[in-house]
């Protein structure tokens, strides 16, 4: 900020026919600055070089079918150099603009109803919220991700460009932080929607709320600082460059100036709604409100508007009519207000408001702390003392109500009048069809009216945690156990049977290979320049089985299992036979359909004894039989459902460890591969979400999961949605694991998705990818987790 000076108005920009709802600052030209508006048009405003204090339209920008409700600017880069303008409108639409054109380069779609804020980040991309409860991610014109948690719209939205984070607010009344996609904490303090986010630091920000509070918070989660000051809802907020210094805007007519965490001047306006603002190279604040109209205020003497301009400005307020029913103005007794000689008493800060009594008539007047004077800001109408009519006055008719209902592009400007014997659910309807909103919105209204004409606070229906899939007991890894069987036996401890103990999966390419725990890879070996660990699109199999320990297991189980689960003489042998059969690579037997499916109606036992089978089905889907039986067709997805239902997150981890093992097996064959691509969606959500667990076997076959999705992908720059979603599930991951295996393989992942795609390359760069993983870069107990990490960083250069 320049200075301790009040700021007085600059400029009034007659600027569109409907409501300003964003300003943003342009890149270019230098002081620019871009509005949107409910007339459903862009404009973009340059500093007159006559060299008066008024800004000329440069560019209008058209391509939205209804109303524009947000607009942010992409930082110029080689192909735009002057950079960007997005803009979300009432269309559920993006429009991107250059200045070059006035329609737009291209619109991005994905959203289901009003996209009604816009945040930019490095390497071109786009966050936005809407009224879907959703924000989005994206990276050119690809949606990349897609952010889900919020119980109702998403009215604020803004990104931590150093750290990969993003933030949105809600009307559910919480904020939440994002990483790489995932919700990593939840913010709640704020008594109502949640309309406003700015940034302050890498680790603080600023929120506003229809609470009519402003809220200073801590990344980690801490509400450090709460500020009152407005009497309505407050709609945007803006940080001077000092990071410390802040401004305000609301339904209480106003403009705020907050200084060293005080309000430090408050500006009124002639208008009820000041939905926007933005701060100006030079300082100066630009404010953009509900009669179309955008005022620039300065703190610099030099730029101050004329005498006239400033008197006409101030005769514009007098004017106004002022609600106290939408302020904060208390109950009004005429009799009891002083006269005009109140006005002869200074104020005692800037802002002060004071009613009195002219006739019949009530004014307000706000002190200005500059001119040290009293500026009336209105007559004041509808008195709410109890000697007057508690009904107000709308449209020429009396209500018993009239509500402010903030449906319709964020808008208290959209009344909804009413009396207690009207029928809700009517009156609901009929502001719908008013106002040209969707049928969608009827429940939602009407319970408004129902809750608030009760005196009761709406709040967000409670959220159902229950899960289908669920299971108890415990899941004890064994010890190490020594080479028995069919490879290094990862199940051996003792004499006895633990799945998932020391077991990595293996590769089936042969000589020096970084994922085989017996092969003859040295890192000595290798020149700093080879990389031999990504892409890798072979895939990674869990292959190591001791069938003795599996079928002791599987017969030991079923002798102590309920009787009518008992499976008969016949269905062991099928099993036992199958499992032989899979296990020996050289054999030329086929399974036979009756072994397949004893198999699959076997892997549905009770959870707290299915493991031995889970684990036959594991090595079972190697086989291309097997594969195609299981994967291919109506059966695959009943495997998929049935795998994911034990990834539960309260089940056993021995079972959530052997899905994802035959999960990764399944990519062994052209129906396994189809299979998880075609549900890639839901399995990497599943499957991220055991990061949580604390078993590191689990976590290996995670990021095994995850690396053989990528492979996939690798050499399909199109499929930049699904590489988002491995970024995603890869980088949460990290956040979590500890063992060096699984983060080698989560490294590998990552490298193999950003390899030969520099759109996959902006995108982990946007979400922090670098900064993340540079601590394993020194890591060397393995050296090949140093080493990948050193190519992955490379690789993001």
């Amino acid at each position: 900020m320049s200075g301790s000076n009040s700021y007085r108005l600059r400029c009034s920009l007659a600027a569109h026919e409907m409501d300003v709802r964003g300003l943003a600052t342009a890149a270019f030209p230098h002081g620019a600055f871009v509005s949107v508006s409910r007339d459903r048009t862009a404009r973009v405003w340059v500093p007159n070089p006559s060299g008066n204090q008024v800004f000329t339209e440069m560019h209008c920008m058209n391509g939205h079918s209804n109303f524009v409700s947000c607009v942010c600017i992409i930082a110029p880069n080689e192909t735009y150099p002057r950079g960007l303008i997005a803009t979300g409108g009432h269309d559920n639409n993006i429009c991107v603009f250059s200045l070059d054109r006035p329609d737009p380069l291209f619109t991005l779609k994905g959203h289901k109803n009003t996209v009604c804020t816009l945040s930019a980040g490095k390497f071109g991309t786009i966050l936005s919220g809407s009224w879907d409860t959703t924000a989005k991610v994206w990276l050119g014109e690809k949606c990349m991700m897609t952010l889900q948690g919020h119980a109702a719209a998403v009215w604020a939205v803004v990104i931590l460009p150093e750290q990969g984070l993003m933030l949105s607010g809600s009307a559910d009344k919480t904020i939440k932080l994002w990483k790489a996609g995932r919700c990593e904490n939840t913010y709640t303090g704020h008594e109502d929607c949640v309309r406003g986010l700015a940034v302050i630091s890498d680790v603080e920000f600023f929120s506003c709320s229809n609470d009519a509070s402003i809220r200073r918070w801590m990344v980690t989660g801490e509400c450090v600082q709460v500020y009152y000051g407005h009497t309505n809802y407050i709609y945007s907020l803006a940080v001077f460059p000092n990071g410390q210094d802040f401004i305000s805007t609301g339904e209480d007519r106003t403009l705020r100036v907050w200084r060293k965490g005080e309000c430090s001047q408050t500006i009124r306006l002639p208008a009820q709604s000041v939905w926007c603002c933005c701060i100006l190279p030079d300082g100066d604040i630009a404010v953009g409100a509900s009669d179309g109209v955008i005022r620039v205020f300065t703190e610099s003497q030099e730029r101050v508007a004329s005498a006239q301009d400033l008197q006409a400005f101030e005769d514009e307020l007098s004017k106004a009519i002022i609600d106290p029913k939408t302020g904060d103005l208390g109950d009004i007794n005429i009799e009891d207000l002083p006269g005009r000689e109140h006005l002869n008493e200074p104020g005692n800060r800037d802002g002060q408001t004071r009613l009195i009594k002219e006739g019949s008539n009530v004014e307000a007047y706000q002190w200005n702390i500059s001119d040290e004077r009293w500026v009336k800001i209105g007559d004041v109408v509808g008195g709410s003392s109890q000697q007057n009519s508690k009904r107000v006055m709308y449209e020429g008719k009396e209500y018993d109500f009239v509500f402010s209902i903030d449906v319709n592009e964020g808008g208290p400007g959209l009344k909804l009048p009413y009396n207690v014997t009207d029928d809700p659910w009517l009156t609901a309807h009929n502001f719908l069809e008013k106002n040209d909103l969707s049928p969608m919105f009827l429940d939602q209204v009407a319970n408004f009216i129902i809750e608030n004409t009760k005196g009761h606070t709406l709040g967000p229906a409670p959220s159902s945690a229950t899960d289908p899939f669920t299971g108890a007991g415990r899941y004890i890894p064994g010890s190490v156990g020594g080479d028995q069987g069919f490879g290094a036996d990862p199940f051996t401890g003792g004499g006895r049977y633990i799945p998932g103990s020391e077991s990595r999966g293996t590769v089936s390419s042969s000589g020096s290979d970084p994922f085989t725990g017996g092969s003859a890879y040295s890192s000595s070996a290798l020149k700093a320049t080879t990389n031999i660990f990504f892409p890798n699109t072979d895939g990674v199999m869990f292959e190591q089985a001791n069938t003795t320990q599996i079928l002791g297991k599987l017969r030991e189980l079923n002798n102590a299992a309920p009787a009518d689960r008992k499976l008969s003489d016949a269905a062991l042998d099928c099993l036992e036979k199958l499992l032989h059969l899979v296990v020996d690579q050289k054999s030329q037997e086929q399974p036979t359909a009756e072994q397949i499916s004893v198999l699959w109606k076997t892997s549905h036992w009770p959870e707290d004894i299915v493991f031995p089978v889970l684990d036959i089905l594991r090595l079972a889907v190697r086989h291309p039989e097997v594969n195609a039986q299981l994967c291919g067709g109506t059966e695959g997805a009943s495997l998929c459902n049935h795998l994911l239902g034990l990834m539960s997150p309260e089940g056993r981890p021995a079972n959530q460890m052997l899905a994802l093992r035959t999960l990764c097996n399944c990519f062994s064959g052209s129906h396994g591969r189809a299979l998880l691509l075609g549900h890639r969606d839901t399995v990497l959500s599943r499957a991220g979400d055991l990061r949580v667990v604390s078993n590191k076997n689990i976590h290996v076959a995670l990021a095994t999961l995850v690396l053989n999705y990528a492979g996939r992908l690798y050499g399909q720059p199109t499929e930049i949605e699904a590489k988002a979603q491995c970024l995603s599930v890869a980088s949460t991951a990290l956040e979590v694991v500890q063992d060096k295996e699984a983060i080698f393989r989560l490294l590998v992942a990552l490298g193999t998705t950003v390899a030969g795609d520099s759109t996959a390359k902006d995108l982990a760069r946007s979400l922090g990818v670098n900064s993340q993983i540079s601590k394993y870069a020194r890591v060397s107990d393995p050296a090949k987790v140093g080493e990948c990490c050193r190519l992955v960083l490379n690789e993001l250069q």
